[in-house]
């Protein structure tokens, strides 16, 4: 006990409190009683002293009510007592009177120090557990606020119990299905406990349908009008989806963005929001903001931005950015919300500069924002998350960018002032008195110019009146007309940032800056002078632009080219105190602070001096500047041939690859017309097939025809047999024009097939003659050539046997018409035997010989069109011949050249027989012969001195 009193601050001696012996007993009941009823009493009784009695209960009590929850579990009543007991000792929340009667660092050190004591051993936090998943309320309820206690004070050590227990997640879990309110809205706190810090409980609640169950409980309780419960379910979403790409993923993959929409519909009356809404809606701007970070991987954030776009909440988003009455912290989240949800998303981009305030004429939003941002009466946090909005609009969006510059240009403002543009805007913030304003808008200018060196160029255009009666000046030199007459030192580095990201990779800026002949003495005399602390960054900023001019310096001016301004910063400042001070830069406290991340959080507006994407272009600066400071001449000299040479290679590079695409497309249209051409081929002989049919139903029908004529002719003494042969007589005419027109048809359809035929051979001539002229052409092509012939030749003997097949069927046709004739001729007397008839069998006779007048002239015709095409079947047998020719022409070289073989091998034989009748004589003589390969490597002189011996001897 004196142990106690040392830890309570008491006197080391002494009588002891009377509630400490009496604690001594109840722990002592607790832990001897046999009965029951006699045990909760005491754990009652011991619950009634563990606020006032904290330490005392936690040390003496402590093991035996875990005792009793692992013993009494049959007795809800106990165990509830137990848990309420358990939770006043370790917990930290004690009401005020106790807070006084204790030290503030006694109770911060009590509630870590028990719960330790308490998860030493894994197996309670187990214990726990299964006792939150009793349903009674005496029982759960406690033991919820118990674990949640557990995990403030020791939170990293109670999560790890809980991962590695089975279904120790899913059991917590459960709480948020329980149709007791305050068990819910409890489970949601100790959720968010939990959940902290830790992504793979945070995956594993997910995966429990946790998204859906916490997007219901909001709808339930009303959306943004919802009280506290919302609150806490929107911060238990942060903590699943911050910086949890798994569970942004699963959340947008389970189309939960959708169902964010109804969060933001507010009325048109926005007056009088409750702090509760307030604050709802806050969070819930940041819940939006967690999916669509900057940080997150750009896929992720992507997915999310069109997911935004497409259900609507963008556009809802928007409504609350231009309504009126909305409290002025929520009206700035929304706007930062805004440029998350646009940033870098062309779509998203493309809608926000279609939005119109609804205003008297209506306005686009993009201006009513800039109008916010250069008016010095509006709050700092306000016009900080205007120009963090225009930045997103302008990032990666070239669209955008050319917008903004062009109504800037001298072309495009509107003269009669009834309007005024973001250009104009962002100019008057420029140039106004407000420094915060001058760097706002310069630091917006400089966003619309990133990465775009064909604004930059453009930008040089713009003329601004300055004064009545004085001329027009440039942008460029109003810029540094400011700069030179030492204004603030924000307003300075905010110009001084824009001209930088003006010039750099712009060769054209450069030299329209430096031919002003003032500005290179004004940098050089800022860098060159000693000043405070204040004025060094001004310093490095000149330093970075006057490297600029000289890293992206053309040589086009003589007086500055590169060589004579490292001569100049040489004599004027050293280029030791030169690196120096561009240094300054990025040692700044602001520097690092800006770097962190995109959106300007500043907390005065003296802080604001540096922004996100400037740092970016520092730190790729920094280093090249430094090099061509110390670089020579000479190796300038050799870098402008390499970047030449590199500038002619990616000429040639583009020239080619336009050359392949251009050649890719003439392949794809003829590809194209191969395709129609098959397919109009395959109708064409579809239509050919087609009409040899109707031809030989035409023959058949022809037939039939015939036999009934013969028919009727043995009958024609009666006045109604001749009438239905005059008729039929009709119908065969008819019928014999009809056959004529597709025979007509036919025969244009042969011709035709001539005609390619004539070209084919015509392709064939030029082929083979330029076969003829070379001389080293191959058999295997000589013999292809002589198929293609024979192959040419049968096409042209089936044409002629359809030629004559028709000339035949003509033939035909005109011996039928004369037949036709004979028997209009027999007819006549049989139809002389009454006048009624006579008349109209003499109309029928002249509509006959007309007809068969017409007949004639079209078998004239054919015939006509049948000589034609014997004329073009002699051609083409002619050029046949000339082939045939040509080919006994390239049969006789072969022959000749296999003559030539031939001669050549009888030689070598005789060679053969001469070698080996030398070898016979020298054997005999006893010379050694050496081998075939030997002798034919050996020298001509050793067979000239075998020679010789033979003949000695």
């Amino acid at each position: 006990m004196n142990f106690l009193r040392g830890v309570m601050g008491g006197p080391s001696a002494g009588p002891q409190p009377s509630g400490a012996d009496t604690i001594q007993k109840l722990c002592d009941r607790v832990a001897s009683s046999t009965l029951l009823d006699d045990r909760r009493d005491a754990v009652r009784a011991l619950k009634s002293l563990s606020k006032k009695y904290r330490l005392e209960v936690g040390i003496q009590a402590m093991e035996h009510l875990i005792h009793v929850l692992q013993t009494d579990r049959s007795d809800s009543e106990i165990i509830g007592y137990a848990l309420d007991t358990l939770y006043n000792v370790i917990s930290n929340d004690l009401e005020e009177e106790e807070q006084e009667e204790n030290s503030a660092k006694q109770v911060d050190d009590l509630g870590s120090q028990f719960t330790e004591i308490f998860i030493k051993q894994q197996e309670n936090v187990t214990l726990l557990l299964t006792l939150v998943e009793e349903f009674d309320f005496h029982v759960r309820w406690p033991g919820v606020k118990l674990l949640t206690s557990l995990l403030k004070q020791q939170g990293p050590q109670v999560q790890q119990i809980i991962l590695v227990s089975p279904m120790g997640v899913s059991r917590l879990m459960d709480l948020l299905a329980d149709s007791r309110e305050v068990i819910r809205n409890d489970g949601v706190l100790l959720l968010q406990q939990l959940t902290k810090s830790n992504a793979a409980i945070q995956k594993i609640v997910a995966f429990e349908n946790a998204f859906e169950r916490l997007l219901d409980i909001i709808t339930e309780e009303g959306n943004s009008d919802g009280g506290i419960v919302v609150e806490d379910c929107l911060l238990l979403l942060q903590n699943l989806l911050k910086n949890n790409n798994s569970n942004q993923n699963f959340f947008k993959e389970g189309s939960y963005i959708q169902r964010m929409k109804p969060w933001f519909e507010v009325g048109d009356d926005n007056c009088g929001w409750s702090a509760q809404k307030v604050t709802n809606l806050h969070l819930m701007l940041q819940l939006v903001r967690v999916l669509v970070s900057p940080t997150n991987p750009p896929g992720a954030t992507s997915s999310c931005q069109k997911a935004m776009f497409h259900c609507g909440l963008l556009q809802q988003l928007c409504t609350i950015l231009m309504a009126t009455g909305v409290p002025a912290d929520i009206l700035t989240e929304t706007i930062n919300t805004v440029s998350e949800v646009i940033r870098g998303c062309q779509t998203n981009q493309d809608y926000f500069a279609s939005v119109n305030a609804p205003s008297n004429p209506p306005r686009p939003a993009i201006v009513v924002l800039l109008m916010s941002m250069v008016n010095e009466r509006q709050p700092f946090v306000l016009r900080c998350a205007v120009l963090y909005c225009f930045q997103c609009f302008l990032y990666k969006n070239q669209k955008g960018q050319g917008e903004i510059v062009s109504t800037l240009l001298p072309s495009t403002i509107d003269a009669t002032g009834n309007s005024v543009s973001a250009g104009q805007l962002l100019c008057g913030g420029l140039f106004s008195t407000d420094s915060l304003s001058n760097w706002c808008a310069a630091v917006a200018l400089a966003h619309a110019l990133q990465e775009n060196a064909t604004l930059k160029e453009q930008l040089l255009r713009v003329q601004l009146a300055t004064s009545i009666g004085n001329p027009p000046v440039s942008l460029l030199q109003q810029c540094t007309n400011i700069l030179s007459q030492g204004s603030k030192v924000q307003t300075r580095v905010g110009l001084l940032m824009l001209l930088c990201t003006w010039l750099s990779n712009c060769s054209i800026a450069v030299t329209h800056f430096l031919h002003n002949p003032a500005n290179v003495p004004f940098l050089t005399g800022q860098i060159a002078e000693n000043l405070g602390e204040e004025e060094q960054l001004v310093q490095g900023l000149c330093a970075l632009l006057l490297g600029i001019s000289i890293y992206y310096n053309d040589n086009s001016l003589e007086n500055y080219r590169k060589e004579k301004l490292k001569q100049l910063i040489e004599k004027r400042i050293g280029r030791e105190n030169f690196i120096e001070k561009l240094g300054f830069i990025s040692k700044h406290e602001l520097y690092s602070r800006a770097a962190q991340k995109p959106q300007p959080s500043f907390s005065s507006p003296d802080h604001m001096m540096f922004d996100h994407e400037f740092t970016k272009l520092v730190k790729e600066l920094e280093g090249v500047i430094s090099k061509a400071i110390y670089k020579s001449s000479e190796e300038d000299k050799k870098e402008e041939e390499v970047k030449k040479t590199l500038e002619q290679h990616d000429n040639i590079v583009t020239h080619y690859k336009k050359v392949i695409r251009e050649q890719d497309q003439e392949l794809e249209e003829l590809k194209q017309r191969v395709s129609t051409l098959t397919s109009q081929n395959e109708q064409l002989q579809a239509t050919v097939t087609q009409q040899v049919s109707q031809i030989q139903q035409h023959k058949d029908q022809y037939n039939l025809l015939k036999v009934q004529l013969g028919k009727d002719t043995q009958h024609h003494n009666s006045h109604s047999d001749t009438f239905q042969m005059n008729g039929i007589q009709t119908e065969e005419v008819s019928k014999l024009k009809e056959e004529l027109e597709e025979w007509k048809n036919k025969h244009d359809l042969l011709q035709g097939q001539l005609r390619e035929k004539d070209s084919v051979i015509e392709k064939l001539n030029s082929s083979q003659l330029e076969m003829g002229t070379s001389e080293q052409s191959s058999q295997t092509g000589k013999s292809g050539g002589l198929e293609h012939n024979t192959e040419l030749q049968k096409e042209l003997e089936m044409l002629r046997s359809q030629i004559q097949l028709q000339s035949a069927e003509i033939s035909k046709l005109q011996m039928e018409n004369q037949k036709l004739q004979i028997m209009n001729a027999t007819a006549d007397p049989v139809l002389g035997d009454s006048g009624a008839t006579a008349a109209t069998s003499s109309e029928v006779e002249v509509r006959l010989q007309q007809e068969i007048k017409e007949l004639k002239s079209e078998v004239k015709a054919l015939s006509e069109e049948k000589e034609s095409l014997k004329q073009h079947l002699d051609s083409s047998s002619s050029t046949v011949a000339i082939l045939q020719d040509e080919k006994s022409k390239l049969q006789r070289e072969v022959a000749e050249s296999k003559k030539e073989q031939d001669d050549l091998l009888v030689l070598l034989a005789d060679q053969d027989q001469k070698i080996s009748a030398l070898k016979l004589k020298l054997k005999d003589l006893g010379v050694p012969v050496e081998d075939e390969d030997d002798i034919e490597s050996g020298d001509q002189g050793d067979e000239d001195e075998d020679g010789d011996e033979e003949e000695q001897d």
